[in-house]
């Protein structure tokens, strides 16, 4: 049996651990205390004065404006943010919590688990690639669309909130962000590279296909060059859009079949930098994913006319277009954090489940056509499909539109931020606003809208006004209109009928 060896953190605080190596990273070698809830990996080279410094600043000053202000909470189960430094031996070590439960694979790999994933930790790899998903991972591991969207919703809040504090992550990928897509879930790790701009410089340039085009163009040059472009949050902001894409098409954005040099290590360099192309970009065709190129393991997803980017609706498109567009070369124009986090919750909104039991997504986006189909597996939408249009009071009695929209189907529920454009749905959202205030549902042939709490819900019907009270039902009929509040930011839908085949 392993010794236990008994140490202090440089705050003075007692931890024990496990004397046997876990697992090894790049810079670290990871041990467990005896109780498995938290881990010390120790960097394997001796670091200097200022990276001891930086740690003792993740781990103090910045860990508690995180954890220990009003909602701090709630950052607990999103990032794996260590608590402590370790010096023994010369080496230092920083302390961490274990990764939660549901972030290790219950099921394993196909086949018996012949990869012998089982119990290992989801790091993202895993889901960000169609090969990955259709050849290795049991269907049971693999999630559907919904939940990819919930989990890059966690992804772009955690990484707002890092750039809000003026960090950047340095090293955003599918190897730092645990997922868990059975339930929508995911944790950003490796937070002890953090880069604090102007003050602690990024131990690595990032990892090979979420590393920023200027960072791979310049990093042939020395470190103090000024024409060096290092890690910073313009480069967060690459990194992270390539991660939504990756999770919700299983492809990478710049990867296609478009070779520069005949030397591979040159035409990565010039893929991933200079040249760097979307592979979807409407005019410039020369990078495109090429059918003959494509392992049937890869489809559909890596057929790009058949599941073009598009698909994931109205909002999240014009910010692919900005990131691998317009953003790809101009730092400045790439969106951000916040911008994705808006995006991806309007676009959950949009959402459809399909009607074909065994589409392994499940969900789509409705393409605000009169014939809706799911662009996963095909199958047209059949029936009447109610899309409520939301407008909101900037004066009293003046609504505009806010180009939000609200999909409908069965157990489908309205939230306090339907209801008010001027609550949202995140981080601070008080208790009392999470809870559902009604629930649509289909019956006698009709649409409903079930009140559970909207004490203000009228039907209008021209100048005529139908109060529909706590525990009532108001229809769903092209045209109608329902007014779910009055008050400053309070909402009305006009609603639309679309017919399926």
């Amino acid at each position: 049996m392993a010794n236990i060896i008994k140490l202090q953190t440089v705050e003075g605080q007692p931890i024990e651990i496990v004397d046997e190596i876990i697992g090894s990273g790049g810079m670290k070698d990871v041990y467990f205390s005896p109780d498995k809830s938290y881990v010390v990996g120790f960097f394997r080279e001796e670091q200097d004065a200022q990276t001891k410094d930086r740690l003792l600043m993740i781990t103090g000053r910045y860990r508690q404006s995180l954890f220990e202000n009003a909602g701090g909470d709630y950052w607990k189960n999103l990032f794996c943010w260590p608590s402590a430094v370790v010096e023994f031996n010369g080496r230092i070590g920083v302390v961490a919590p274990t990764y939660q439960r549901h972030f290790f694979f219950e099921f394993g790999s196909r086949n018996d688990d012949f990869l012998g994933i089982k119990g290992r930790e989801k790091e993202g790899k895993w889901f960000a690639s169609a090969n990955n998903q259709n050849r290795f991972l049991d269907p049971r591991e693999r999630g559907d669309w919904r939940k990819y969207l919930k989990i890059c919703i966690l992804i772009a809040r955690a990484v707002k909130r890092m750039h809000a504090a003026g960090l950047a992550h340095s090293d955003l990928s599918y190897k730092n962000v645990l997922v868990d897509p059975t339930d929508g879930r995911a944790c950003i790790i490796d937070i002890d590279g953090l880069v604090v701009p102007g003050k602690y410089p990024p131990d690595v340039v990032g990892t090979p296909d979420f590393i920023a085009p200027e960072v791979v163009m310049t990093c042939h040059l020395g470190k103090e060059d000024p024409k060096r472009k290092l890690p910073s949050i313009a480069t967060d902001r690459h990194a992270l859009a390539v991660l939504i894409y990756m999770y919700l098409f299983y492809r990478h954005p710049l990867r296609g079949d478009k070779v520069h040099d005949a030397d591979p290590q040159i035409d990565e360099t010039l893929s991933m930098g200079e040249k760097a192309l979307f592979v979807e970009h409407p005019s410039d065709t020369s990078n495109r994913i090429r059918a003959k190129n494509i392992k049937p393991s890869e489809l559909p997803w890596k057929d790009t006319a058949k599941i073009p980017y598009t698909v994931s609706g109205p909002y999240l498109t014009p910010l692919f277009d900005r990131a691998f567009m317009q953003g790809l070369h101009k730092p400045s124009e790439r969106p951000t954090a916040d911008e994705w986090e808006n995006a991806l919750v309007k676009t959950v909104d949009l959402i459809q489940p399909c009607q074909n039991p065994n589409c392994s997504q499940a969900w789509y986006v409705f393409d605000n056509t009169t014939a809706p189909r799911c662009p996963f597996c095909e199958t047209p939408y059949r029936g009447s499909l109610p899309v409520l249009n939301l407008y909101s009071a900037r004066r009293e009695g003046q609504f505009t539109p806010d180009n939000h929209r609200l999909m409908v189907y069965t157990n489908q529920s309205l939230f306090p931020w339907h209801v008010n454009r001027n609550i949202f749905p995140n981080e601070r959202l008080a208790p009392e606003l999470r809870k559902r205030v009604g629930y649509f549902v289909w019956h006698n042939e009709a649409w409903w809208l079930v009140n559970e709490n909207l004490p203000e819900l009228t039907e209008i019907s021209g100048e005529t006004k139908h109060p529909i009270p706590i525990g009532m039902a108001a229809p769903l009929m092209d045209g109608g209109t329902l007014l779910f509040s009055p008050q400053e930011g309070g909402r009305l839908a006009v609603i639309q009928m679309v017919e399926g085949h």
